[in-house]
């Protein structure tokens, strides 16, 4: 669905902020991409949007160049639900959901009975039809973002791109949005999304990319990807992922160690654990 091959991009001559960036996202997958700040995520998601050119590089829909589309087209495949988003005028949800059928108007016409129709089916997936007559302005922080991914979705977009969609909100509010995301994917949608919470990756995500300097240091399945030594790595500081059991699974987490003197004592256990598993192995 979404093929990014050797992507680079510069502000300025002597800068390079993403330097050869490769990755794919098909139907029903979503993909969490991982990193510091400054690193270029944010720049990848406004290159992939037409908000930036690459100097180099593919970004392909469907086989289709995304840098050659005209807006409308580019419309029809990637939608966009940023963080958060300022509206002066008091709008109600409806109405900024109605906002992400724009795409889809021809020059200086109306809204059809379509758009209304495209709108409330929107909101009761994302079961929000409740909040349709309410003032965005007077929303909490998941009920906003949970608008804007419906304003995304009314879009009719084939691929979400979603920077940092759980940022800000609290525990309750981020496991909405990661069942919503699980969800669309689950009807065909791909998603990709940045988070600067490394457990969103196991939690809802099919798929893990870590980014650092401007380049994608691994991406593949999470349990394959995000490894204690990998987030130490990606983020210079101590960081341990446990299992824990829950109903007979194995729940993934990721825990920041302050002291290093912990750090030491759990990477010994770990290799101490790897040693024992090889030599019953062997025997």
């Amino acid at each position: 669905m979404l093929d990014v091959s050797n992507l680079r991009f510069s502000y300025r001559r002597g800068r390079e902020v993403l330097k050869g960036v490769s990755f794919s996202i098909d139907r029903g997958e979503i993909l969490c991409l991982l990193g510091s700040n400054g690193t270029g995520k944010t720049t990848l998601l406004r290159c992939l949007l037409g908000f930036e050119k690459p100097d180099g590089g593919r970004i392909l829909v469907d086989g289709e160049d995304v840098t050659r589309m005209r807006f409308e087209r580019r419309a029809r495949y990637l939608a966009y639900v940023p963080q958060s988003t300022s509206i002066a005028f008091p709008y109600t949800a409806r109405e900024v959901v109605l906002m992400g059928r724009v795409a889809h108007l021809a020059t200086g016409a109306s809204h059809t009975a379509r758009d209304m129709q495209v709108v409330d089916e929107a909101m009761e997936r994302l079961q929000i039809a409740h909040l349709a007559e309410c003032r965005y302005q007077e929303m909490s922080g998941g009920e906003r973002q949970m608008v804007l991914v419906a304003r995304a979705l009314a879009q009719d977009a084939r691929l979400l791109v979603m920077d940092e969609p759980t940022a800000n909100l609290d525990y309750h509010n981020q496991v909405k949005i990661l069942t919503a995301l699980k969800y669309l994917a689950g009807q065909g949608l791909g998603i990709l999304m940045t988070s600067h919470y490394p457990d969103h990756a196991f939690l809802a995500c099919t798929k893990a990319a870590l980014m650092k300097s401007g380049a994608l240091v691994d991406v593949g399945p999470p349990d394959d990807i995000v490894t204690s030594e990998s987030l130490t790595n990606l983020y210079d500081t101590p960081v341990h992922v446990g299992g824990t059991f829950v109903g007979g699974l194995v729940v993934k987490t990721c825990i920041p160690l302050l002291d290093e003197t912990v750090y030491a004592r759990v990477q010994a256990d770990a290799e101490g654990s790897q040693e024992l598993d090889e030599s019953l192995g062997r025997a």
